[in-house]
């Protein structure tokens, strides 16, 4: 009984295979143009959760009591 032969190219992941159909259907300038648009999005949502962060630490920061001043 022989063992099963090695497959030589690897099976490619979704992403690669959607990359693929993508460069079949999309120019050049189009690709770039929809993953700026995708990194613009994507730090848009990071500004975002940075923005809700900064205004949680000043809403807590405003309600607790200072420890630095004396009445």
């Amino acid at each position: 009984m022989q063992a099963a032969p090695v497959r030589a190219t690897a099976i490619p992941s979704f992403t690669t295979a959607l990359r693929a159909v993508e460069s079949l259907l999309m120019s050049g300038g189009q690709r770039t143009a929809r993953r700026n648009a995708w990194t613009s999005v994507l730090e848009d949502r990071r500004r975002a959760r940075d923005r809700v962060e900064a205004q949680r630490v000043l809403d807590q920061s405003l309600a607790a009591p200072s420890l630095t001043t004396r009445p």
